[in-house]
């Protein structure tokens, strides 16, 4: 007796330095049709407001691409994408796409002069398009400057050395607008935990540099919540993106709404995935490293959970799986699985592309066929 067809949906992150959330998919696919050809698959790639956030959301379908002018992190002209929905009532920005680190060679890092402006303009161009619900992504920045490039660009005046700022010319459209922000980070603005100490070095701050940096934030924040009467570097997220948190926690009252969500939660409700998930016999999600930082807002744990919530069984591949890994997707249901036959490192399991991928799927796909039981 032949096993019964299954209807699987494949949803990973991406596999970070390696493949893309839709690389990784197709690789899962592939595997898993070359045991079961007959099951029906559907790819739902995703990722966690960083970079990829849009292809993951483009993926979905009913999107569609567009691009403006913006400025880089260090002030230089580029074109940069964002999305659209179908029928123009709803867009979606990736702060990486215009202020990402990945704009910036590592020899050209510097932290100090790094601006978050081109995400301001790439806003901006959304309300020109005449959108007023948008998703802003906020992982992957390359800067450290509080926000105030992103706020100069939507109009606010901010003086150089970031100790005064005037919310005057301040773009009004935001006033009909409702900003959902993806962020997984919870740090303040300021202090040890804060911004530039604990994202600072990874943009090109040195040891002096993250001190002069966290100096300036503070700076900044006296000014910023002098103009709007809200204090918010302390809010859990203030210190996301090097400080864009507290920029935008800071204009709530300038929205028509403003709240920050965990990226894959955002990410999923953009691209539908709950609707995907009612028709799935087994969810099989993945991400480059499943380990205990898992349990941070990871993708692989908001799918595993929301495969759980709907009493389907959920299959984690990682390019590397740790115990604690193990453990944290266990308590929500789910079962890990590394990437590899054998012990290899997370770099190992990167170099060795997607064909690594797709014989992990093909070997839980055979297990499957051979008589296991989906519980």
């Amino acid at each position: 007796m032949s096993p019964r067809r299954l209807h699987v949906l494949v949803a990973p992150d991406s596999f970070k330095g390696s493949l893309t959330s839709v690389e990784v998919a197709r690789a899962l696919a592939d595997g898993w049709h070359r045991a079961r050809p007959d099951d029906e698959i559907r790819l739902a790639p995703l990722a966690d407001g960083g970079e990829g956030t849009l292809v993951a959301i483009e993926a979905a379908g009913g999107w569609q691409w567009r691009e403006a002018d913006a400025l880089d992190p260090l002030a230089r002209p580029i074109r940069a994408r964002w999305l659209a929905r179908s029928d123009g009532g709803a867009a979606v920005v990736e702060m990486a796409a215009a202020s990402g680190l990945s704009r910036v060679a590592p020899e050209e890092r510097d932290a100090a002069r790094a601006s978050s402006h081109g995400t301001g303009d790439l806003l901006r161009a959304v309300l020109d398009a005449g959108i007023r619900d948008i998703a802003l992504g906020i992982g992957g920045s390359a800067t450290t400057d509080g926000g105030a490039g992103l706020l100069r660009a939507l109009g606010a005046t901010v003086s150089d050395d970031l100790a005064s700022v005037d919310l005057a010319g301040l773009d009004r459209r935001l006033a009909e607008t409702r900003l959902r922000i993806a962020c997984d980070v919870t740090n303040p603005l300021l202090g040890p935990s804060g911004a530039a100490a604990t994202y600072g070095p990874q943009k090109g701050a040195t040891p002096d540099a993250v001190i002069a940096l966290d100096a300036r934030c503070a700076r900044f924040a006296d000014a910023l919540e002098s103009a709007t009467r809200r204090r918010e570097r302390d809010t859990p997220g203030a210190g996301a993106a090097g400080g864009v948190g507290f920029a935008l926690l800071s204009l709530a009252g300038q929205f028509a709404s403003l709240e920050l969500l965990p990226g894959v939660d955002l990410v999923m409700e953009e691209a539908g995935f709950d609707r995907a998930l009612a028709d799935a016999d087994l969810v099989i999600t993945g991400e480059g490293r499943i380990d205990a930082q898992t349990a941070f807002g990871k993708t692989a744990l908001g799918v595993a959970k929301r495969a759980q919530a709907a009493g389907k069984p959920c299959i984690a591949i990682g390019g590397g799986v740790t115990p604690d890994g193990i453990e944290v997707l266990a308590a929500v249901g789910a079962i890990a699985v590394p990437v590899t036959e054998r012990p290899a490192t997370v770099e190992q399991a990167m170099a060795a592309g997607w064909q690594p991928i797709a014989r992990c799927s093909e070997r839980i796909a055979r297990l499957l066929h051979t008589g296991a039981r989906l519980t």
